[in-house]
This record gives structure tokens, C-alpha cells and sequence, in this order.
């Protein structure tokens, strides 16, 4: 989908802060953009209530994931730039929502697993360049730090932090869905003789799967007066 989001580009700029010279979404690239991903999130959500279903589009988790990803990698390039920095909170937390809760509606299948992790660490990424107010760049694959020339500023251009209201939530999801995601592996592998601990570590995910969220949970913690490190 052509949402036209390029970025204004000052010619005195550096090339590499040309990436950074965007704009908020029109009114039309806005309603344009809501549309769609409203029709990929209802899509989303009858292929994983149909997960078991032979007509389902989407009967495995990786299925799920790929889908998933393909929102996130929309969602995440919504420019951070009043009023469309609020939009692309509003539907990472949805996406959040949404996928975490649904993950564990499949079954934890060893080949699945990592695949799962890797979704999580992008969600992870995602959400540090939220919260940063950074402008993702999809050739690197991570967020870059918003630059405002000094005129756009002046016209009242402006990139809003999340509320607390939206920080207390996004930390209330990542936390309930750890232990949640704990209890998925716990539930299934147990019926195969083996705990969590020693799966993940046969299959190289231990560290991985300790390391969820970590830049983001991290992130949170600093702005409540708790020693971040470095990223």
C-alpha cells in the first residue's frame, strides 16, 4: 500500500538527516492508512479465531507471526511527527495486545519457538523507537533520532512523548505477558517430560527468552528514576 510518506527534505540538510525531515500524515494519508490497518487487524483476528479451522489463512504461529509482522513493519513507519504520533502508539499497543494474547493460542512447537523470540525482540525494538520518538529506518532495521529544523520547529512541528497513561499500560502488557508466555511453555512441555529451562537451553533460546523486552522494560524503568543502561 502506497501511503506516499516521504520525507520533506531540506536541501542545507545532511544526507543523512534527510531521513529525519519528515511530516505528520495528511488528513487523507491518515484516514487512508486507518483503514487499512483496521481491515489487517479484523483479518488478524478471524484467521487466529479460525486457527483450527481448515479455511483459516493463518493455522500455524508462524503464520500468525508473519502476519503480525507485516502490520508492525506499517505501524512502525508512521512518522512520529503531532498529530501521527499518537497514532502509531494507539496501534503498536493494539498490536501488542493482540499478539501477545494470541501467541499462546497456538502450541509452543520447538521449530516455532525461535521464530517467536525473533517477533518479540522486533516488537521490543519497535517499541524503544516509540518511546523515543525516533524515526524508524527500515534499511537498518532500527529507529534514528528525530531531527525538526530549527523553522518547522518554530511553526509549532513537535513530537509528544507517550502519556504515563500509555507507559503504565504498555508496562502492564509486557509484564503479564512474560509470565503468561512462561506458563504457555510450561503447560505444553510438561506433557513431554521436559521443563521450560531445559528446553529453551537444548534448543539455544535461554538467553533469548530471559532477555525479553529488556531494551523496552529498561526504557520504563529509567523514566521512573531506575538506572538505564546503555543500548
Amino acid at each position: 500500500m502506497d501511503l506516499n510518506m516521504k520525507t520533506a527534505v531540506d536541501p542545507s540538510s545532511p544526507p543523512s538527516q534527510n531521513l529525519n525531515r519528515i511530516r505528520a500524515l495528511s488528513t487523507t494519508q491518515e484516514r487512508k492508512l486507518v483503514d487499512y490497518l483496521d481491515e489487517k487487524f479484523l483479518q488478524l483476528m478471524r484467521g487466529y479465531k479460525k486457527r483450527s479451522e481448515p479455511t483459516t489463512h493463518l493455522p500455524t504461529l508462524r503464520d500468525y507471526l508473519d502476519a503480525s509482522r507485516q502490520i508492525l513493519s506499517l505501524i512502525i513507519q508512521i512518522p512520529p511527527i503531532d498529530p501521527s504520533t499518537s497514532l502509531r502508539t494507539a496501534y503498536l499497543l493494539r498490536l501488542t495486545n493482540d499478539t501477545l494474547s494470541s501467541i499462546i493460542g497456538y502450541p509452543p512447537e520447538p521449530e516455532s519457538l525461535p521464530e517467536a523470540l525473533d517477533w518479540l525482540d522486533d516488537l521490543d525494538q519497535a517499541w524503544l523507537a516509540v518511546l523515543q520518538a525516533q524515526v524508524w529506518d527500515p534499511d537498518t532495521g532500527a529507529g534514528i533520532d528525530l531531527y525538526i529544523h530549527a523553522v518547522d520547529a518554530s511553526m509549532g512541528m513537535k513530537s509528544s512523548p507517550m502519556s504515563q497513561t500509555e507507559r503504565t499500560r504498555l508496562r502492564s502488557l509486557i509484564v503479564g505477558s512474560s509470565a503468561s508466555l512462561e506458563e504457555w511453555l510450561e503447560s505444553q512441555r510438561e506433557r513431554e517430560g521436559e521443563d521450560v529451562e531445559n528446553m529453551l537451553q537444548r534448543l539455544g533460546l535461554q538467553a533469548e527468552f530471559d532477555e525479553l523486552f529488556s531494551r523496552t522494560l529498561d526504557f520504563l524503568g529509567g523514566l521512573n528514576g531506575i538506572a538505564v543502561e546503555s543500548v
